[in-house]
């Protein structure tokens, strides 16, 4: 039995798509297009255009990433994603943005120390920063492969604490796409087929939050 994963992604600029069967990174299908002020027309019709009917039945579980990026992209991917979970009766599993991007800002740091804790942040128009902070967990059966955990979920802080590690986030689409699918089927048979309900996007500034 194939086991699909979708992923929906945004950044301040940009969505994307991927598509991944039975976990192999070979039948990876990925699309990302940077988004206008038409975004709401353009992120059905692109949709559509990536993945026929026959292949969105398949799918088994959907990753989402939620933010913190543009607002009105992770409000719209989110609202996708859920919709498309309560049509074909599948699994949503949603990431923060910040979360995609820690492996990678990881190992390009050479942090790779159990335990080891570091944030990824984003500086604000105005004055402050929004911040997650994120750990190093090595894998038990394999010292070579890095897990993240996300310690601190992406929240506004006034200033950033010197004596602690900070980066910058960084987008990188396809990157982070294919993390989002890696996080899903880690995941995989986590079957809560009304996850749907708790999945929102995630923006710090916001009222709500």
């Amino acid at each position: 039995m194939n086991h699909t994963t979708l992923g929906i992604h945004s950044t301040d600029n940009s969505f994307g798509f991927g598509y991944r069967i039975n976990n192999n990174f070979e039948s990876d299908q990925l699309f990302v297009k940077r988004f206008d002020n038409d975004l709401c027309n353009n992120l059905i019709v692109e949709f559509k255009k990536f993945i026929s009917k026959e292949n969105l039945k398949k799918v088994k579980k959907i990753s989402v990433s939620i933010g913190p990026a543009n607002f009105n992209a992770s409000r719209l991917i989110v609202v996708l994603a859920r919709t498309i979970s309560q049509q074909i009766n599948c699994p949503i599993e949603s990431f923060s943005s910040f979360e995609l991007m820690a492996k990678r800002i990881a190992s390009k740091n050479n942090i790779f120390i159990d335990k080891q804790s570091f944030w990824i942040y984003k500086k604000l128009k105005w004055k402050g920063f929004i911040a997650g902070k994120y750990e190093i967990c090595l894998d038990e059966e394999n010292n070579i492969d890095l897990v993240i955990r996300e310690k601190v979920k992406p929240k506004v802080i006034k200033e950033l604490d010197i004596k602690e590690l900070f980066f910058e986030a960084n987008f990188n689409d396809e990157e982070d796409l294919r993390e989002l699918l890696d996080l899903a089927n880690k995941n995989l048979l986590n079957t809560n087929f009304n996850s749907w309900e708790k999945v929102l996007p995630l923006y710090p500034i916001s009222p709500i939050n």
